[in-house]
Parts: C-alpha cells; structure tokens; sequence
C-alpha cells in the first residue's frame, strides 16, 4: 500500500513523497511505516500509542476518524494512505 508523505515529515523518510508498506489494516501499516522509519513514530503518535490529534489521515478520499472502524480498518494493496497535519496560526489583521 502507498503511504503519500506531507513535506514536512519527508525528513524522516529520507525525503521520499511516497513510500510503500504492506499491511491489513490502516493500524498494521502505520506500524510497519514507523518500522521502516522509526523517527516518524513520535511525529504520529503519542506516548501511549495513539494517533496525535492533528494529524488527519485519509484512506483513499475518507477521513479515517469517519469510518466505522478506524484505525483497525481493512485495507487493500490497491489503496493509498494520505497523512495531511492540521496547520494552525495566522496573524489577525489590524485594520
């Protein structure tokens, strides 16, 4: 399964956009992608093993906090995994 990589983790993967990872479930792959890059691991996930808030992943076009099973949900070679961090901030404008 492909993984599409966000610029700013690309450091962590060596600087590939894309990297491939075989798995059954969205969880297996995410295992086996900070496996092959461990650095990845704290960038994704907490302490205690959970995806961090603000990080969105998409399974295919769906957001996986949608879907009935989550992070245990099945996925095939054909599917593609897009990870995409929430981006705060800005600047109020004074006007």
């Amino acid at each position: 399964m492909n993984i599409h990589i966000p610029t700013p983790l690309r450091t962590y993967t060596g600087g590939l956009e894309t990297v491939s990872v075989p798995g059954a479930t969205v969880t297996a792959v995410f295992e086996g992608l900070t496996q092959k890059y461990p650095d990845l691991k704290q960038h994704l996930f907490t302490a205690d093993g959970k995806l961090r808030s603000f990080v969105n992943v998409y399974l295919n076009d769906d957001d996986i906090r949608y879907l009935a099973d989550k992070e245990a949900s099945p996925v095939k070679d054909s599917d593609e995994l897009t990870i995409i961090p929430s981006i705060a901030g800005g600047s109020a404008c004074c006007c």
